[in-house]
C-alpha cells in the first residue's frame, strides 16, 4: 500500500514539474520572440517617423516608448503564461505605477512639456527667447529640459516645464522685428530737419526695410524738450545691431548740425 501511494505521489510530483517546465519554457520563448517582433516594430516606427519628417528627438523618443510598451505586455503575457495569477499581477503594477508616477511627478511633467515643445515648436534651434526669466539663445532641445545660452555666454539648463509653464517671447519667430528709438531734441531746434536727417540716415542703410517703410513721428511736448519716436523695421537677426549703428548715426549727424540732444 506504502509503494502504491509513493508511486502515485512520484508520478503527479514528475507530471506537475513537467507542466511548470513547460510553462516556463513557453513563457521564455513568448518572451524572447515577443523582444525581436517588439524591436522590429519599434524600428520600423521609427523609420516611418523619419520619413515623414518628425523632429528626431521626438521620433527616437517615440521608437523607445512604442518598445517600452511591448515589452511592458510581453511580459505580463509571460508571467501569465508561466502560471502566474493575473488579478494579483495587475494589481500590483497598478500599485508600482502609482508609486512611480507619484515619485517622478516633476520628471514626468518635464517630459510631457518636452514632447509638446518638440511637436509644436514654439521656438527652434537658433532662436533666441524669453522664456520666464531666461532670455539667450537656444541650442538644444531635449525631452527633459532647453539649454539656452545667455548673452554673456552663459549655458542655462530649463526645465522643460518651467519653459512650457510660461510665457515665451520668440525674438525671431516672424523673421522680421520693429524697432523704436526715444529721440529728444529742444524747441528751437528745426524739428522739420531733425526728421529728414534722420530720414536720410533709414535710406543709407540698406539693413532697414522699406515695406514697412520707417518713419518719424512727435511724440510729446515735454517741459525743455520735444520728444520724437523713430521707427522701422529689420531683419530679426540685424535689429540689435541696426539699432546701436543708427543711434550712434542719429547722435553724430545731428551734433554735426548743431541740433540740442536733450533727456527724452
Amino acid at each position: 500500500m506504502h509503494d502504491f501511494l509513493d508511486r502515485l505521489l512520484g508520478a503527479k510530483l514528475s507530471e506537475s514539474v513537467i507542466h511548470v517546465g513547460l510553462n516556463l519554457l513557453l513563457a521564455l520563448l513568448v518572451l524572447l520572440i515577443g523582444i525581436w517582433v517588439a524591436a522590429r516594430l519599434a524600428n520600423v516606427s521609427e523609420r516611418a517617423l523619419h520619413r515623414a519628417q518628425v523632429d528626431v528627438t521626438l521620433s527616437g523618443f517615440l521608437r523607445n516608448l512604442i518598445y517600452g510598451v511591448l515589452v511592458a505586455v510581453l511580459i505580463v503575457m509571460a508571467l501569465i503564461t508561466a502560471g502566474v495569477s493575473a488579478a494579483p499581477l495587475v494589481a500590483a503594477l497598478g500599485t508600482a505605477g502609482l508609486a512611480i508616477g507619484l515619485a517622478l511627478q516633476g520628471s514626468l511633467s518635464n517630459l510631457a512639456w518636452g514632447v509638446l515643445l518638440i511637436v509644436f515648436r514654439p521656438f527652434r534651434v537658433g532662436d533666441y527667447v524669453t522664456a520666464g526669466s531666461i532670455e539667450g539663445t537656444v541650442e538644444a532641445i531635449n525631452l527633459m529640459h532647453t539649454l539656452i545660452v545667455l548673452p554673456d555666454n552663459r549655458e542655462a539648463i530649463v526645465p522643460n516645464g518651467k519653459v512650457g509653464g510660461d510665457a515665451i517671447l520668440n525674438f525671431n519667430r516672424r523673421g522680421t522685428r520693429r524697432f523704436e528709438l526715444p529721440i529728444a531734441i529742444g524747441y528751437k531746434d528745426d524739428i522739420g530737419a531733425v526728421m529728414a536727417e534722420i530720414k536720410r540716415l533709414f535710406d543709407e542703410d540698406p539693413r532697414i526695410l522699406k515695406d514697412p517703410a520707417p518713419g518719424v513721428w512727435t511724440g510729446a511736448l515735454g517741459d525743455k524738450s520735444v520728444s520724437l519716436i523713430v521707427r522701422g523695421w529689420t531683419r530679426s537677426a540685424d535689429n540689435w545691431s541696426v539699432k546701436a549703428d543708427l543711434l550712434r548715426a542719429i547722435k553724430e549727424n545731428l551734433e554735426k548740425a548743431g541740433v540740442t540732444l536733450a533727456f527724452p
